[in-house]
């Protein structure tokens, strides 16, 4: 049986990379000034931070509709018997709820798998399914993977300003400028599919540190490491981390580097940076 795989544009996998390997990613769409972009299409991070700056109003993002999926199924069954459906966290978007009511129309024909992560969490996770897909894995055995992922996995980002977790909801006001006047950077992760606080630390030096120290503790007995490495708007925000984490005497691998999208940007705003990694 030939399996295709589809998956939405928060997985913030390079548009050549997707081609390439023939994965079809259903965007989601930013609402900035009135209009309407679809990410990684028609906007990018440094044009919505450019347009914040400049007063233009914080973006809002929406999920696809059940057409934007159905067309894409329509198209990968053309070329495939099934089709394997792996999207951001239900508990952050309802792009999985959309997936859902078009899967409906292909009977026995979709399976969707909830990754319960963003961005490159994602993303790690497609690129595995094609990874076992090539080797000739059935796809019993590679939704087993993929949960086997979902289930330990290490994800640690941290943000310049709290501004725009503000806005989304994330931290209180009062917190957000407490924490900007005390120069305190929040570390985040996600934890059964939504964003947790995982700590906190005073400065970047000290924030680098404190996502190593629990690098480590993941990763202390573990086989093959491959790391996902995610920034937005400047790549140098996550070179210093990537230098010290494969440097770091771990088994570890760099898989990819990738700037988030514009959905997934939107909520973090400018130089977030961190990774996913898994192991093999």
């Amino acid at each position: 049986m030939k399996v295709a795989l589809v998956t939405d544009s928060t997985a913030d996998l390079p548009k050549p990379l997707r081609e390439r390997l023939g994965i079809r990613a259903v965007p989601l769409y930013v609402n900035l000034g009135g209009r309407v972009y679809r990410d990684w299409e028609e906007i990018t991070p440094e044009e919505i931070f450019r347009r914040v700056r400049s007063g233009e109003g914080f973006p809002s993002t929406s999920q696809p509709s059940p057409e934007d999926f159905a067309k894409a199924y329509a198209e990968a069954l053309q070329e495939a018997d099934h089709v394997l459906s792996i999207h951001i966290s239900s508990k952050l978007s309802g792009t999985l709820q959309s997936a859902e009511l078009a899967a409906s129309q292909f009977p026995g024909r979709i399976t969707l798998f909830d990754s319960q992560a963003a961005s490159l969490g994602i993303g790690m996770m497609v690129l595995r399914a094609k990874e076992l897909l090539d080797g000739g894995r059935d796809l019993k055995e590679v939704v087993a993977e993929l949960d086997r992922i979902r289930q330990d996995h290490f994800v640690r980002f941290t943000v310049a300003t709290l501004e725009f977790l503000r806005r989304g909801g994330r931290i209180g006001g009062a917190q957000a400028l407490l924490g900007t006047l005390l120069q305190i950077k929040p570390i985040l992760t996600l934890k059964e599919g939504r964003v947790e606080t995982a700590g906190r630390a005073r400065g970047e030096r000290k924030a680098r540190e404190a996502i190593l120290e629990d690098f480590r503790a993941w990763a202390k007995d573990k086989g093959s490491i491959r790391a996902f490495f995610l920034y937005s708007a400047e790549e140098g925000a996550v070179k210093e981390l990537k230098e010290r984490v494969l440097s770091s005497g771990l088994p570890v691998e760099e898989a990819l580097v990738s700037e988030l999208g514009a959905v997934i940007a939107s909520h973090t705003g400018p130089g977030t940076y961190g990774f996913y990694a898994y192991s093999l």
